[in-house]
């Protein structure tokens, strides 16, 4: 089993907590809202790790003020690739509080819509079962 470790921010703006909706056909959580994020590379270091993400991901406008890490989990995950295939997946999430200055989103195709969320409004979106987790261990969920 193949085994990656994941950079996650958990970024707030202005009381409000960003996630992003998986596209639906692709991922380790098709069709959910989840937390940014994904694999560090080989020879990266985890803070670069973690704003590449946030660049490829979330665009060049996001501004992001601090970085602060906060805890870390693992679990066993199955991705689902574009052409149907699967594969099961060990997965080290590396959590981080972020603090951005702006909202200034440009979403990749890795996610088909994006929300800042406010505390007890996390229960209408269709979140996936690690992010639930991460929600409710910070106590927003």
């Amino acid at each position: 089993m193949r085994q990656r470790i994941i950079v996650c921010p958990l970024i707030e703006n202005d009381g409000a907590y960003l996630l992003c909706k998986m596209p639906s056909d692709r991922g380790v959580f098709p069709g959910q809202w989840a937390l940014s994020g994904g694999g560090m590379e080989v020879g990266e270091k985890i803070e670069e790790a973690l704003r590449r993400e946030i660049r490829e991901e979330l665009g060049e406008g996001l501004k992001i003020a601090e970085i602060t890490p906060w805890t870390f989990r693992d679990d066993v995950r199955t991705k689902t690739y574009p052409d149907g295939s699967t594969e099961e997946i060990y997965m080290i999430y590396l959590i981080f509080d972020c603090r951005s200055t702006n909202r200034d989103i440009a979403i990749n195709d890795e996610f088909g819509d994006y929300a800042w969320v406010r505390p007890g409004e996390f229960n209408t979106f269709d979140l996936n079962a690690a992010t639930r987790v991460t929600l409710t261990a910070k106590g927003l969920l």
